[in-house]
């Protein structure tokens, strides 16, 4: 395989699937196929290339009324919370946790983040990712050989998990922060949403302002 083949099957496979494409690209880096560097560089460029255009089909969803309707969705405010005040707690959660990302990216359009801050924290993100796989395979891949490919995974699941039921307990008790449980007690009308004036989220909200 040529290198430029290589580069755009590495840059290219994050369009289909981000984790597989960063271990295969590790996995390259580490037998040697190409310059570690230009590995690094090219993976990273696909990883925001995949996941840039996501903020604008948020964006785009405000224009149409099933948008609408589903932001009257329980949880979708607390989300649009998130987004707007732990901007970059939720951006890291959702690059460390698996099936969270394309909705983190799209709610990141749909609630009208900046977009040049949503780029930054994307990149920003995409490269602590990498670093802790490289670094992974790099460091313990030249003891273990080819076993690495086989248990890192493994280990990074089990790391993950703990990290989820750690943020779980701590935010079950304190209701705040990312993974927040989505309940309607922290459900609220949300501000700059056009045409949302008469849903029963903005409803309900006035009639606890009258009372």
């Amino acid at each position: 395989m040529s290198s430029w083949v290589l580069f755009a099957i590495i840059f290219f496979s994050p369009f289909i699937q981000e984790d597989g494409a960063v271990i295969f690209a590790a996995t390259a880096s580490l037998a040697g196929v190409a310059p570690t560097a230009m590995i690094i560089a090219v993976i990273l460029a696909g990883l925001v290339g995949s996941d840039a255009w996501k903020y604008w089909m948020g964006r785009l969803a405000r224009r149409y009324d099933w948008a609408h309707r589903f932001a009257e969705k329980p949880g979708v405010s607390i989300a649009g919370d998130l987004i707007r005040k732990e901007f970059y707690q939720t951006m890291l959660t959702a690059r460390f946790v698996p099936g969270t990302r394309i909705p983190t990216y799209i709610a990141a359009g749909f609630f009208k983040a900046y977009y040049p801050k949503y780029i930054l924290t994307l990149t920003f993100t995409a490269a602590v990712y990498v670093a802790i796989l490289f670094g992974l395979f790099h460091s313990v891949g030249m003891i273990a050989g080819e076993k690495a490919k086989i248990w890192l995974p493994i280990i990074a699941v089990v790391v993950l998990a703990l990290y989820i039921l750690v943020r779980w307990l701590n935010h079950v008790n304190k209701h705040q922060g990312p993974m927040t449980p989505m309940t309607d007690e922290f459900d609220h009308p949300m501000p700059g949403m056009p045409g949302f004036e008469g849903t029963p989220l903005v409803e309900r909200s006035s009639k606890k302002e009258e009372e």
